[in-house]
């Protein structure tokens, strides 16, 4: 499982590769451990959501630096099954934890046409995307396992195997927006990584999978917008995240940035506030992570992804007031 917090529940950093340069990125981990995150996430994309954000690191190399930069436990949000197979990505996951044993997971998910177009492959409907990423987990357990794998099936793997293993494999949580994917997730998964929704939503995400045996921690990550005023900080969620209010079903079938920015070109700023929390106090900030994370199902570990590119406002107000009234406020809803 993914490293347990020293004070339950964990609150960590998200790292967002397509807004922001590697290397301005890798700067900003290293700030957030400063002022007092326990942990770090990172997107995986090859494609930004918008052509506003214009960057899309690759998180694998980035994540090898933010480890050895840092003494946080960092994960990863990605998809194998089109643009990386299976194989490559165990043997990706295999080395980071080999080199940082103990620090690193990974959450898997189906996929979304922006990054998984350019293979030139068709773009599968959901109920395939999610068999294939059954078949990629089982191919990924068994060469973290050690075995030596064949396979020929929605993934097609020929005698592989992964040389340099860790003395043990990291998790692999399911990433799930919806409580029918949180459920089936629980089937596989060693825990549950989601997104901020309406509460209500949040926690059907939650029980589904709690309801459905699923074992491990439930990762919780909440799109925030926080600036000296109100206006700013709408502002800054409505240039950098509208396109994120459109409905999951859209976004995942939409190919590149330009696509993503005519399909929200007439999103108000209001309804930003749908998929961003938008504040410019701090403190009441906190209560409002606190209230989305709490619940019949707690979260156990909630990761903040600040949507501006600019992220040393945040960070300065996540260590004087966000993070320890966060903590007190989720530590008396856990």
């Amino acid at each position: 499982m993914p490293p347990a917090s020293p004070r339950p529940p964990l609150v960590g950093f998200h790292a967002s590769h397509e807004q922001i340069d590697p290397r301005s990125l890798l700067r900003q981990v290293r700030r957030a451990e400063d002022v007092g995150f326990d942990a770090a996430m990172c997107s995986d994309h090859l494609a930004p959501w918008s052509e506003r954000q214009g960057e899309s690191g690759y998180a694998w190399s980035w994540l090898g630096s933010a480890l050895e930069a840092t003494s946080l436990p960092i994960g990863v949000v990605t998809a194998p099954g089109q643009r990386y197979h299976p194989v490559v990505a165990a043997q990706a996951v295999a080395t980071l934890e080999q080199m940082y044993p103990g620090r690193f997971w990974a959450a898997l998910g189906s996929g979304e046409a922006m990054n998984e177009h350019v293979t030139g492959d068709a773009w599968p409907p959901k109920p395939v995307r999610n068999a294939r990423l059954l078949e990629c987990v089982e191919v990924m357990r068994r060469l973290l396992a050690g075995e030596e794998v064949s396979h020929d099936g929605l993934v097609r793997v020929d005698r592989a195997r992964v040389w340099s293993l860790p003395d043990s494999a990291p998790p692999l949580l399911g990433a799930a927006v919806s409580p029918a994917t949180a459920a089936w997730a629980a089937r596989w998964a060693d825990g549950l990584a989601t997104v901020n929704q309406e509460p209500a939503r949040v926690r059907e995400v939650a029980a589904a999978y709690r309801r459905s045996g699923g074992p491990g921690p439930l990762v919780l990550q909440v799109h925030v917008s926080l600036a000296p005023t109100y206006d700013e900080a709408l502002d800054l969620a409505h240039d950098q995240w509208r396109a994120n209010v459109l409905d999951p079903d859209l976004l995942w079938d939409l190919e590149g940035p330009a696509r993503f920015d005519a399909a929200a070109a007439h999103v108000p700023p209001d309804a930003v506030t749908d998929a961003v929390l938008v504040d410019d106090d701090a403190a009441r900030l906190a209560e409002r992570i606190a209230g989305l994370a709490s619940g019949p199902h707690p979260f156990d570990q909630v990761y903040l992804h600040h949507v501006g590119v600019e992220q040393d406002h945040f960070l300065d107000r996540a260590g004087e007031v966000l993070l320890p009234r966060l903590r007190s406020a989720l530590g008396v809803a856990a």
